[in-house]
């Protein structure tokens, strides 16, 4: 698997300004028109005009200024005066200058917030999930599974007592779970588990789970996807729909020693989503919900550094559910089903008998310096200045569908369900779900 170094800087304006037919292209590549792109340069370029002639107003205004000092030392007032009141004249056409020129720098803002990132040169071209390129199918063989395993988990958990989605309801609404006994157990092992695999290279951390505007904006879900956010109003915070959201603004508007780079941080945190594109979609047991737990391993890089992270990370998913004792395959996402903050992307998904489906249970992503610049995260490379980061991240183990299909995997013909070997420290003694 192949990642290569990325093309330059993504969405900077300076880039957009030179290299105008280059972006374009790369949008093009991902399916999206470049109206918003060919408004940004049209407000960019009424901006700085206007700049420059505020500029040149408060360098006349200054000039003004200073003659009427002198003329005040001449002893000429009524000269002094003339001049103060054609710098008065001046100073409220710069004041008006100085509003357009900052309202339309806010416009070419509001559209560089929406327009997505540019896709890797390596990526492939596709229009829509259909066409992802899958890239390795392990463990999987649709004859070894016996009738005992191609029961859902939805009729599965409530025979055993270990998910109880029908009082989740009650006392959330639809679209909520709750896992009980060895439901529960192993939700939260799936989780420990999860950490354990990454703590040789990965600090933990427990970020909050509300954050505001800023660090919502920051990874690119607002504003854009804000429909499928909770929202807390009163308080101008937002619940994290993944840990990558707090993660990545740890050093949000910080400079980052290039010595510490790669940093590599992980956190186990709930995740919240209103899921509002779901409509027509399998959303039985825990397949799509609003709240689900996962493990998320995150990195800021260099340019240079990005392409064997996005690697590691990608082996170190395949090597965790391959543990747990999935059949899984690894795909590799297209330009027309790319999220709008990636450069490049991987999916792992595992396979469900129950259900008959490969079911997505990570993104792993790098997304070059899109989120870096809009969280102005920067490092010093070497010959001085500053750069923007890289950042990447990925879910480590997320738990809704892997506990899915363990428990349809892992399903007993004489009743039951084992637990999968690894997780086995984390259960107290027992060895089965019963």
């Amino acid at each position: 698997m192949a990642f290569g170094l990325p093309s330059p800087p993504m969405l900077d304006l300076r880039r957009i300004r030179t290299e105008p037919d280059v972006v374009r292209a790369g949008l093009a590549r991902r399916g999206v028109e470049s109206g918003e792109l060919d408004r940004v340069l049209e407000l960019d370029e009424r901006q700085r005009a206007l700049a420059a002639e505020r500029d040149d107003l408060r360098n006349r205004i200054k000039g003004l200024s200073k003659q009427v000092g002198a003329l005040h030392k001449e002893g000429k007032p009524d000269e002094a005066a003339l001049v103060q009141a054609e710098s008065r004249a001046l100073g409220e056409r710069e004041q008006e200058l100085a509003a357009e020129t900052a309202q339309l720098a806010d416009e070419v803002r509001d559209l560089l917030l929406r327009i997505p990132n540019l896709p890797h040169p390596d990526a492939p071209d596709g229009a829509s999930d259909a066409e992802n390129p899958v890239v390795r199918v392990v463990g999987f063989d649709p004859d070894a599974y016996g009738a005992h395993q191609r029961i859902p988990h939805w009729e599965l958990g409530p025979r055993y007592g270990i998910l109880d989605n029908e009082r989740a309801v009650k006392i959330s609404g639809a679209m909520f779970t709750m896992q009980r006994k060895g439901g529960a157990t192993l939700a939260r092992a799936l989780l420990q588990y999860g950490l354990d695999r990454n703590v040789d290279q990965y600090e933990e951390v427990r970020p909050p789970s509300l954050v505001t505007t800023e660090t919502l904006t920051a990874t690119g879900q607002l504003p854009k996807f804000a429909d499928d956010a909770y929202s807390v109003t009163r308080d101008d915070l937002w619940a994290i729909p993944t840990a990558e959201v707090p993660l990545t603004s740890i050093h949000r508007d910080e400079i980052i020693d290039t010595a510490e780079l790669p940093l590599k941080f992980m956190a186990a945190t709930a995740c919240f989503r209103r899921e509002a594109g779901s409509a027509g979609r399998d959303t039985r047991g825990m397949l799509r919900t609003h709240e689900f737990d996962k493990v998320e391993v995150f990195a800021y890089a260099t340019p240079e550094q990005a392409p064997d992270l996005l690697a590691e990370m990608v082996a170190r998913t395949e090597a965790t559910i391959g543990s747990l004792g999935l059949a899984y395959r690894t795909l590799e996402i297209c330009t027309g089903d790319m999220g709008q903050s990636h450069h490049r992307s991987f999916d792992v998904e595992v396979y469900a008998p129950g259900t008959d489906q490969w079911l997505e249970v990570s993104s792993i992503s790098w997304f070059a310096d899109y989120q870096a610049r809009r969280g102005n995260i920067r490092y010093r490379p070497g010959g001085g200045g500053t750069a923007m980061v890289h950042t990447l991240n990925g879910s480590a183990l997320a738990v809704p569908r892997v506990w899915a299909a363990i428990v349809e995997t892992y399903h007993r013909a004489d009743g039951g369900i084992d637990v999968p070997p690894v997780l086995l420290p984390y259960f107290r003694g027992s060895d089965r779900i019963a």
